[in-house]
This record gives C-alpha cells, sequence and structure tokens, in this order.
C-alpha cells in the first residue's frame, strides 16, 4: 500500500511509511538472490550422502574451510533444515560417576600419544582389530593397523614405523591391556625415552582423545562398509586416515582437518 501511494498519490516515501507505520528499511528492502541456495543444498546432500554420520557442523565447516564458500551459517542450517538432513541426537542419560582423575591436556605436537584398539567382524564372521594411534594435540590420527592378531611385538613395529619420519613423544597414554602392560612394550618405552601413562581400569573417559575419535573411526568407516578380507580394511583404513587428517573437518581445530595449514 505504502509503494502503491508514493508512485500513483505522488507522495513521499516518508509520508506514507508513516501513514502505514512501516519504517523506511522495510520499504526500501531488496528481496535478495537466492542463486546459491541450490549449490548449498547440492554440497549438503552429497556430504550426507557420502558421509552418513555427518551432522550439520561437520558440514558446514567442511564446505567453509575445506571448499572454500563464504555462506552464512544461518542460510546453511535453514537449507539444512529444509532438506530434513537433522540427525537425531540421543537424550543423555545421567549417571553418577566417582570422582576420577584430570585428563591431561597436550600442550603441543608429540607431548601426548594416545594408543588403542577396536574390534570389528568382516562378510564371513571373522572378527579382527584395528590399532589406533593418534596425536591428541591436533587430534591427527597416525597410524590404522588391521590385523587378527595385534599382539605386543606388532604395537612396536607400527610405532616404530611412525618414529621414522616423526619425533617420538613425551608420553604414551593406553589402558591396561596386555599388549601395553606386557614387558616387550615397557622395555621398548623406556628405551625410547618415553613416559607411559595407564588409565585407571574402567575408566575410558581418562583416555577420552582415543575414545572419541573411535567413534569417528566405527561410524565413518568400520559402519559403512562390509569387508571380505584384511587387505580391503587396510586399504579403506588407509585411505580413509588420510581423508581424516587432511580434509575432513574437526571441531577441536576450528572446524578444519588436522593437517590443515599445517
Amino acid at each position: 500500500m505504502a509503494y502503491e501511494a508514493v508512485t500513483q498519490k505522488a507522495v513521499s516515501i516518508r509520508f506514507a511509511c508513516d501513514a502505514f507505520q512501516i519504517s523506511e528499511t522495510c520499504y526500501r528492502y531488496q528481496h535478495q538472490s537466492e542463486d546459491g541456495n541450490s549449490l548449498i543444498a547440492d554440497w549438503l546432500i552429497k556430504l550426507t550422502n557420502e558421509h552418513k554420520d555427518w551432522g550439520f557442523g561437520l558440514c558446514f565447516a567442511y564446505i567453509r574451510n575445506v571448499k572454500g564458500f563464504q555462506f552464512n551459517h544461518k542460510r546453511v542450517y535453514r537449507i539444512y533444515c529444509e532438506l530434513a538432513l537433522n540427525l537425531r541426537i540421543k537424550p543423555k542419560r545421567r549417571i553418577k560417576r566417582p570422582v576420577t582423575e584430570v585428563l591431561k591436556e597436550p600442550e603441543h605436537t608429540n607431548d601426548i600419544w594416545s594408543l588403542d584398539f577396536m574390534h570389528d567382524q568382516m562378510s564371513d564372521g571373522q572378527s579382527y582389530r584395528l590399532l589406533n594411534v593418534i596425536d591428541d594435540y591436533k587430534r591427527e590420527g597416525l597410524a590404522m593397523e588391521a590385523d587378527l592378531s595385534l599382539p605386543a611385538s606388532r604395537v612396536i613395529r607400527t610405532l616404530n614405523q611412525i618414529l621414522e619420519y616423526r619425533l617420538p613423544p613425551n608420553t604414551i597414554r593406553c589402558d591396561n591391556g596386555p599388549e601395553f602392560t606386557i614387558h616387550e612394550f615397557q622395555n621398548w618405552v623406556v628405551q625410547k625415552g618415553i613416559r607411559i601413562e595407564y588409565i585407571q581400569p574402567g575408566k575410558p573417559q581418562q583416555n577420552a582423545y582415543i575414545e572419541r575419535y573411535n567413534r569417528t573411526v566405527r561410524y565413518g568407516l568400520l559402519n559403512q562398509y562390509l569387508f571380505n578380507n584384511l587387505n580391503d580394511i587396510q586399504d579403506y583404513a588407509t585411505r580413509w586416515l588420510w581423508f581424516y587428517n587432511h580434509e575432513r573437518p574437526h571441531q577441536a581445530n576450528g572446524g578444519k582437518p588436522p593437517l590443515m595449514n599445517i
């Protein structure tokens, strides 16, 4: 009505806005083009199809930090909701836990490495193990070793391979599994001048960095594929580890991959 009054009745914009009780900003507003909405929708659908465990945070961080698009997060989230891509959030259970030791935070690269094992089955039902090694500071994945059995000698061999191109860490953090408490592993740690930090039995939250990493591996890799043999597992694990370090956004790094800008 204000627009018609200005164009047809030859009144001023200020008079028309006062008469109809609207602001001049509202009167002068021009609808912005939404050409980029289809691009955003295409990227969101592509990312959620390829990475079914990704929520809005990882999708937005990938579009913004990895691909370099400068879309506003509110705009991306609106399209994300319109596409009904929201992941169901499980309600938190309130469990009373005893007081545990404070999780020591790493201060620099190679300060603390965390080690842990995962278990899964191949298509024929045979179980296999996966050894994960990460640098807690940047959440960088250092190794993923898959086999039917991973004794202490295999753990040592994997760590020696990492030390061929990296400095040894100050501390190795792990649970009280037999592979880590055996004398062979303890002697190797002493020879390398590394301090070993065992978590308290039954307190996996004291090794929270590797436990959170294991969850990412579970939803991003192991639950996505059904492997036929160990070669397939190791091949997929190697490629996934490169993707995790170089392209997968991580909230702990400000929405950037662990090895981005390093």
